[in-house]
C-alpha cells in the first residue's frame, strides 16, 4: 500500500512558513525549501507571516489563510507544504477549505524517506514510520466512512470503517515489528561476530548533508551513493577499511539527522541506527561552510542522546573546508595532545591521511601490536588469536612455526601470556 501518491509529472508546493513567537529565521525556511527540492517538488512561492501563538483550527489565521487561497488560484500550485508540525484537526481544516493536499514537516520528511529507502529493511522502517504516524491521524480521510456498513453482505458485528482501518494499520504495524525483529536478530549476529574478532566499528554520523558519504567514499575506497541534497543516504552501509599501522576496523555509513526529526523516524531506524549505538567511536561531520554548524552540532547531540549513544567518544570532522577561504587541512589538539578535531574536504581528498592516522592512535589506545611466534602444538591459542586479535599477517615457516603480527586489545592480553607460558 503507497501511502503517499504521487503523479507522473512534477509537483507545485505554496510553502508557508510563520515565525511563532519569535523573530523570522531565514536559515529554517532555505533548510525546508532544501527538504521541498529533495522530494523533487517545485516550491512555486512562500508565505511568510508571524503569529504569538498557532491557531487552533487553521494555525494561520483567517487573513493568511484567505492570502494562501488566493495564491492557490494565481499559482496552481497542487500541494501546500506547511514548515511546521500540524495537528490532524489542523489538517483536516485546512485540506476542505484549500481545496488541495496539505502536509506538514513531518509528512514531507516521511516523504523524502519513502522514495529513498532501497533495502527490504529501510522499506520497513519507512512504512512504519508512516503507519504509525498514520494511526494518530486517521479520522482525517475516513470521514464519509465513519459509520456502520449496511446492505446485503456488508452486515457486520457493528464495527465501523474507522474502527475496521484503526484495527487493519494495527495487524500491519505489529507484522512489520516482527519482521524487523527478525532482521535486527541477523545484524546482531554479525555485530557479535565483529566484536568476538575484537574488530573496531567506527561510524559515521553529522547533520544530512554535511558529507558523510563523500567521507565514507574516501576513507573506504567505495562508490555509494552521493548527491547534493538532504537524506541521499538512508540504508545504513559499512565497509572494511585498512588503517596504516593498525589493520582493519569496520566504517558504518548511517543517516543524517535534521532539526525536528519526527521522533516516529527515530524509533523506527533504531535498529538502523544502532551501529550508531553499538560504535567504538563516533564521527561526528560537520559542514565546516555552514553559519549554522553549532546548531547543527547540537540537533545531532541531541538526536545522539535520544537513542542512547551520547556517551560513545567523538572525533568532530569539518568537512568541506575547500568552500571556506584560507583554511588548510589541519588538526585540533586537547591539551593532553589528543586529536579532538580534523579539518578536511573528502571531495578535494585534503587531510583525509591526516583522519585515517588520527584513526589509527585512537585505535591504539586501547591495543597493543605485537610480533608472536606459535610452534605447531599452540592450535588452540592460534584458534583464540585469531577469534579476539587482528591478524595483520601470518607467516609459517620451513619447521612449522606461525609468525604472527597482531593488535589485540588490552582485554585478551592474557592470551599472549598464555603464548609464552606455553611456548
Amino acid at each position: 500500500m503507497e501511502l503517499f501518491d504521487r503523479p507522473d509529472t512534477g509537483e507545485k508546493a505554496l510553502i508557508v512558513h510563520l515565525s511563532i513567537n519569535e523573530s523570522f529565521s531565514q536559515d529554517d525556511l532555505d533548510e525546508f525549501i532544501q527538504l521541498v527540492l529533495s522530494a523533487n517538488v517545485e516550491p512555486v512561492i512562500t508565505v511568510n507571516g508571524s503569529r504569538k501563538t498557532p491557531d487552533s483550527r487553521y494555525f494561520v489565521g483567517k487573513g493568511k489563510l484567505e492570502e494562501v487561497k488566493h495564491l492557490l488560484h494565481e499559482t496552481c500550485a497542487d500541494v501546500v507544504l506547511f514548515n511546521h508540525s500540524l495537528s490532524p484537526s489542523q489538517q483536516r481544516n485546512l485540506e476542505k477549505e484549500l481545496e488541495v493536499r496539505v502536509l506538514d514537516r513531518t509528512n514531507l520528511i516521511l516523504d523524502i524517506f519513502a522514495q529513498r529507502a532501497q533495502s527490504f529493511e529501510g522499506k520497513l522502517q519507512v512504512e512504519l514510520a508512516q503507519l504509525q504516524h498514520l494511526s494518530t491521524r486517521l479520522v482525517r480521510g475516513w470521514t464519509h466512512l465513519e459509520r456502520q456498513k449496511g446492505g446485503i453482505g456488508m452486515r457486520g458485528p457493528g464495527e465501523t470503517q474507522l474502527e475496521t482501518d484503526r484495527r487493519l494499520v494495527g495487524q500491519r504495524i505489529r507484522q512489520i515489528k516482527s519482521r524487523l525483529h527478525k532482521v535486527a536478530k541477523q545484524r546482531e549476529q554479525g555485530r557479535r561476530s565483529r566484536q568476538r574478532a575484537d574488530v573496531p566499528t567506527i561510524s559515521l554520523v553529522g547533520y544530512t548533508n554535511a558529507g558523510k558519504s563523500t567521507l565514507f567514499n574516501a576513507l573506504s575506497d567505495s562508490s555509494i551513493y552521493v548527491a547534493d541534497q538532504l537524506f541521499a543516504t538512508l540504508d545504513p552501509t559499512l565497509r572494511q577499511v585498512k588503517l596504516p599501522d593498525f589493520g582493519e576496523l569496520i566504517l558504518a555509513d548511517t543517516v543524517g539527522f535534521i532539526q525536528d526529526l519526527p521522533h516516529e523516524l527515530v524509533v523506527a531506524f533504531r535498529s538502523t541506527l544502532q551501529e550508531t549505538i553499538d560504535a567504538d567511536l563516533l564521527l561526528h561531520v560537520v559542514d565546516a561552510s555552514s553559519p549554522n554548524r553549532q546548531d547543527h552540532i547540537r540537533e545531532v547531540n541531541t538526536v545522539l542522546k535520544e537513542i542512547g549513544a551520547d556517551n560513545i567518544p567523538q572525533l568532530l570532522v569539518y568537512n568541506k573546508i575547500d568552500r571556506l577561504p584560507v583554511v588548510d587541512a589541519h588538526t585540533d589538539k586537547s591539551e593532553d595532545g589528543k586529536i579532538k578535531a580534523v579539518w578536511l574536504s573528502a571531495m578535494m581528498n585534503k587531510g583525509v591521511d591526516q583522519l585515517l592516522s588520527a584513526l589509527s592512535a585512537h585505535c591504539h589506545t586501547d591495543t597493543q601490536r605485537q610480533q608472536i611466534t606459535l610452534k605447531p602444538h599452540q592450535a588452540k591459542l592460534r584458534a583464540a588469536l585469531f577469534n579476539h586479535a587482528q591478524i595483520i599477517s601470518e607467516t609459517v615457516q620451513e619447521n612449522g612455526d606461525c609468525l604472527l603480527d597482531v593488535n589485540i586489545s588490552n582485554k585478551y592480553s592474557y592470551l599472549l601470556d598464555e603464548v609464552k607460558a606455553d611456548g
